[in-house]
């Protein structure tokens, strides 16, 4: 191969175009969620949403869609409104909910019970305001999947990187073993029909057979929107520095990280937190924790620790020193070997057994923008060029997918193009970004994509 372009666009394909969202970084007063009454899932009964009339505001995002979907299986009566027009929109329609396209209206459809708002919508939206008007109940979208995932088995997959990857992977080997699980994923993965599925209401095999269905979720960490979830397992990949538009210091965001972890249930109700050995501050979110706690990593330190061999991209789990699997990962790169490890932890948690659980992982052969091969080119000088696209948009991100291309691919040349996303984590995290693309040959950056600031 001659040369090898990455892409590194910080646009979603689907995404609600509107102006600045207007939040503001945080103050000491937002300390503490869980003193200010943040609930565990065995503290609030299950959401109905049979005959529900539930509308949604910016309903094609990935999450909101996905949302949308399930809550229609489940029974609601969705509508939704949009800016834009996008692949997602039409899947909706398809499905049979109605969406309204183009600029905000002063009105609501017929009976509404239920507004749902994604984080880009803002609160004088007039959609929101008409809600507000008429007494009808406006939660976020968060809210609304914390809700949703009361009466399930509910897996939160949070992190500041590898949320999407992890959540996709978890969800198709919980359907590759006859789990059936239903998911919620910010990006879109081919392999479990986007991103978004419903499962099973029940466990359908494994040693869980009849428990509460499997419901797989994305969890951010933006806005400390995942403390809305409502979880049984935890999976915390890694923390770093992010989001500091809306965080004051790395200090509150471990603090959110670690509010999130007391959500999930004691150890006698089922709950369980599987957390990274190194790089996710585990001492400072675990300590007081009265969940079951495992962590994970290559360090043999960990209890289970994964081992990778990124010559083959093989990659095996032990636990305690014994082995449990090994498997060869189709997506590249140190970070996909520990996404995968959690995937196939927490799906021997759900019951599944490590010998499909392997299988399953092999044949996990990724999603949307997560070094994601586009194509292949013959330039009329007769070089070869082959271009990956990527939502990395973090320092961190960015220096482990060009590590992984580079030990995979091994191109004569690399060259990366970087759309910055978003003024603020540019200016914060300048520093790291100027060392972040070391294995790059050529590094070209347009404007900073616009988001929030």
């Amino acid at each position: 191969m001659a040369q090898l372009i990455t892409r590194f666009i910080a646009r979603r394909a689907l995404r609600v175009s509107t102006p600045s969202f207007g939040f503001e970084r945080s103050k000491n007063s937002h300390k503490s969620s869980i003193i200010n009454g943040l609930k565990r899932r065995d503290d609030r009964g299950p959401r109905d949403f049979l005959g529900v009339r539930a509308h949604f505001i910016g309903i094609g995002g990935c999450g909101m869609s996905g949302l949308a979907l399930m809550l229609k299986t489940r029974g609601a009566i969705v509508t939704g409104s949009d800016q834009s027009d996008s692949e997602a929109i039409t899947r909706l329609e398809v499905a049979g909910i109605s969406v309204r396209i183009g600029p905000a209206m002063q009105s609501l459809p017929y009976d509404t019970q239920m507004v749902i708002y994604s984080a880009a919508i803002q609160g004088d939206h007039p959609e929101i305001l008409t809600a507000n008007a008429k007494s009808i109940e406006s939660i976020s979208y968060a809210e609304a999947l914390g809700l949703a995932q009361l009466g399930s088995t509910a897996v939160s997959i949070a992190g500041t990187h590898g949320k999407s990857t992890t959540t996709a992977m978890t969800s198709w080997v919980g359907i590759h073993c006859g789990l059936d699980p239903s998911v919620i994923v910010g990006a879109t993965c081919d392999q479990i029909g986007g991103g978004s599925r419903t499962g099973a209401s029940r466990i359908p095999t494994g040693r869980l057979q009849g428990r509460d269905g499997v419901l797989v979720c994305e969890a951010c960490e933006f806005n400390r929107s995942f403390h809305h979830h409502a979880p049984t397992i935890g999976l915390i990949n890694n923390i770093e520095e992010d989001h500091l538009d809306y965080y004051s210091s790395l200090a509150e965001i471990i603090e959110s990280f670690r509010d999130f972890a007391h959500i999930i249930p004691t150890a006698a109700h089922g709950g369980k937190l599987l957390i990274a050995e190194d790089g996710a501050h585990r001492r400072e979110v675990t300590a007081g924790l009265d969940c079951e706690v495992a962590t994970f990593g290559f360090s043999p330190e960990a209890d289970f620790q994964v081992w990778y061999d990124a010559a083959v991209n093989r990659v095996g789990v032990l636990w305690r020193g014994h082995w449990l699997a090994q498997w060869t990962n189709q997506m590249p790169g140190s970070h996909n070997a520990l996404n995968s490890a959690a995937a196939g932890i927490i799906n021997n948690w759900l019951g599944a057994d490590w010998e499909d659980i392997a299988v399953g992982l092999e044949a996990f052969s990724g999603l949307d923008r997560r070094s994601q091969k586009l194509g292949e080119r013959t330039l009329a000088s007769g070089a070869n060029v082959t271009v990956f696209d990527d939502y990395g948009h973090h320092p961190t991100e960015c220096e482990k997918t060009l590590k992984a291309l580079r030990g995979a691919e091994k191109p004569r040349r690399l060259l990366c193009i970087f759309e910055p996303h978003q003024h603020s984590r540019t200016r914060f995290l300048l520093d790291q970004f100027a060392t972040s693309f070391a294995q790059a040959d050529e590094v070209i950056v347009p404007h900073i994509y616009f988001v929030r600031d």
